[in-house]
C-alpha cells in the first residue's frame, strides 16, 4: 500500500490507496525504525516503556525551563510598572487631590465584582454563585413551620409560601411556589418564543432564546408573518380555483337566526303582549307539504295493505292527484284507524310510555289476583300444573314420533305463540336437567 518493507497491507495505517506505491512508483513511505531487542520474558514483552528513547523527554524539560523564564521575566517587567506607576501617584498626590480621588476609584472598580460573581484575582478565575444575594430565598420568606415544605436536596418548594395571605393572588406574589405557572403579561408570548427556538433548533437553526434573545424574537417575527401570508395565499388560491367567495363574507349563521321581521313585544314576567310567538319546528322534516295537485298528506289512506292519499285514493307516492274520479270506481277505502277521543275535557294523546305503564299495572293487578286465588285453592293451581305436564308429555312424545328436532325448527315458527304462563314456567323447571345435581342421574326424567 505504502510501499515500507517492514509491515504488510493488511497493517498499514495509511489511507488506502487506489493503485499502491509498488505499482505506481510515486510516495514511497519511509521504513519503520525497528529496534533490536535481546530475547524477552513474560514482563519483558508486555512493558510499555520498551524501547522509550528519554532524549525526548529531556526535549520536554527543556521547553518547560524556557516557559519557566519568560513567566520571570514578564513578573518582573509588571513588577516594575506597577512600582513606576505608585511613584508617579504619591509625587502627583501633593498638588491635584482630584485626581487622587479618580485614582483611587479606578482602583477599587477594579475588584469590584458583578452581582451574584466571585473574581479571585489571584486564581484567575470566576465562580457563579447559585443565586443573588440581594434576592430572599425560598426558605426565609415565611419562617411559620407549618408553611410550604423546603427540599434541601432538590432546593425546591413547590407550594406557595404566602398562600394565607387571602388579599393577594398568586400572580401578584413575587413567588408563589414552583408548580404556580404565570399565565399574564407576556409568559405567553415567551412560552411561543421558547417553543419557536426549540423548533428550529431541531431544523438546523442556531437559535437560542437565552443566548440570542433578540436574534430569536426577529426570526419569531419574520415566522409568524410568512405564516401569515402562506396561509392567505393558500385560502385566495383555493378561492379563485373553486370559487364561493360570497360565502366567506356572509354573515355568521347565528346573526342570521336570530334576526327576523317579526315583531314581538314581552312583559317583565315573560308573556307576549304583541305579536306571535315563534313556533318550534316538531322535527326536522317538512309536515303537511302537499305535492303534485294533492291535497292530503302520504299515508291518510289505506286499503288492502297498502298506504295512499285519501283525496283521490291513489296508492302510488309519485302519483298526480285526478280528484273524485278515481274514488267513484275504487272500492270503499280503509281509513287510516282514528284515534279515540279522550272522554275528559282535556284534549291531548296518550305517549307510549302512559299506555306502557297502565298496561304494567294491569299485569300487576292479574297476576296478584291470580296469586290469592291460588293460596284459597291450592288444588285447582296443582290440577292446571298437572295438565300442563301432561301437554308437554304429549308434545314431546308427538315430536319424536314424527321426528322433529327443536334445533331444526324454522324462524317463525314461534310467531303465533303468546309468552309462556306461570303454570308452563313452573312445569319447564320442573322437567329441567340439573347438571350440578349429584343426584339427577339416579332419578325419573319425568318426576
Amino acid at each position: 500500500n505504502c510501499g515500507a518493507i517492514t509491515h504488510k497491507k493488511i497493517d498499514c495505517l495509511e489511507k488506502p490507496r487506489k493503485v499502491g506505491a509498488r505499482w505506481s512508483g510515486k510516495d514511497y513511505a519511509p521504513d519503520e525504525l525497528i529496534p533490536v531487542l535481546p530475547n524477552l520474558d513474560f514482563e519483558g514483552k508486555r512493558d510499555r516503556w520498551i524501547g522509550y528513547d528519554t532524549t525526548t523527554h529531556d526535549e520536554l524539560l527543556d521547553e518547560f525551563s524556557k516557559v519557566e523564564k519568560v513567566k520571570q521575566q514578564l513578573k518582573a517587567e509588571s513588577l516594575n510598572n506597577n512600582e513606576r506607576i505608585r511613584q508617579q501617584t504619591e509625587s502627583k498626590s501633593d498638588s491635584d487631590p482630584e485626581d487622587e480621588e479618580d485614582v483611587d476609584e479606578y482602583k477599587y472598580t477594579e475588584q469590584a465584582n458583578m452581582p451574584g460573581t466571585k473574581f479571585d484575582n489571584k486564581k484567575r478565575q470566576t465562580v457563579r454563585n447559585l443565586r443573588i444575594r440581594e434576592d430572599t430565598a425560598k426558605y426565609l420568606i415565611n419562617l411559620d413551620a407549618n408553611s410550604a415544605h423546603y427540599d434541601p436536596k432538590s432546593r425546591s418548594m413547590r407550594d406557595n409560601p404566602l398562600k394565607d395571605l387571602a388579599h393577594k393572588k398568586p400572580s401578584e406574589l413575587s413567588f408563589a411556589g414552583e408548580n404556580f405557572v404565570r399565565s399574564t403579561g407576556q409568559v405567553k408570548e415567551i412560552a411561543k418564543l421558547q417553543l419557536f427556538a426549540w423548533d428550529a433548533g431541531e431544523r438546523g437553526s442556531n437559535v437560542h432564546l437565552q443566548a440570542e434573545p433578540t436574534k430569536a424574537a426577529l426570526l419569531h417575527k419574520e415566522y409568524s408573518k410568512r405564516k401569515d401570508e402562506f396561509k392567505s395565499e393558500v385560502s385566495n388560491s383555493i378561492v379563485d380555483k373553486y370559487g364561493g367567495e360570497e360565502h366567506l363574507k356572509a354573515p355568521p349563521r347565528e346573526l342570521l337566526l336570530a334576526t327576523t321581521e317579526e315583531y314581538v313585544e314581552y312583559s317583565r314576567t315573560g308573556k307576549i303582549i304583541k305579536g306571535q310567538e315563534r313556533v318550534v319546528p316538531k322535527s326536522k322534516y317538512q309536515e303537511d307539504v302537499y305535492v303534485n295537485g294533492h291535497t292530503t298528506v302520504y299515508g291518510s289512506f289505506f286499503q288492502s295493505g297498502k298506504w295512499g292519499y285519501k283525496c283521490c285514493c291513489a296508492v302510488q307516492k309519485q302519483a298526480y292527484c285526478v280528484g273524485a274520479a278515481s274514488r267513484s270506481g275504487a272500492d270503499t277505502p280503509q281509513l287510516a284507524p282514528a284515534e279515540p277521543k279522550p272522554t275528559n275535557n282535556v284534549d291531548r294523546t296518550r305517549s307510549l310510555i302512559e299506555m306502557h305503564q297502565e298496561k304494567m299495572v294491569d299485569v300487576r293487578k292479574q297476576k296478584k289476583q291470580k296469586t290469592l286465588e291460588d293460596r284459597e285453592n291450592p288444588q285447582a293451581r296443582e290440577e292446571r300444573l298437572k295438565k300442563v305436564l301432561e301437554q308437554l308429555d304429549s308434545k314431546e312424545a308427538a315430536e319424536l314420533a314424527e321426528g322433529l328436532d327443536e334445533r331444526k325448527r324454522k324462524y317463525n315458527s314461534m310467531a303465533v305463540d303468546k309468552g309462556p304462563t306461570e303454570e308452563e314456567m313452573e312445569a319447564w323447571k320442573l322437567r329441567k336437567h340439573m347438571a350440578s345435581d349429584p343426584m339427577s342421574k339416579f332419578t325419573d326424567d319425568k318426576t
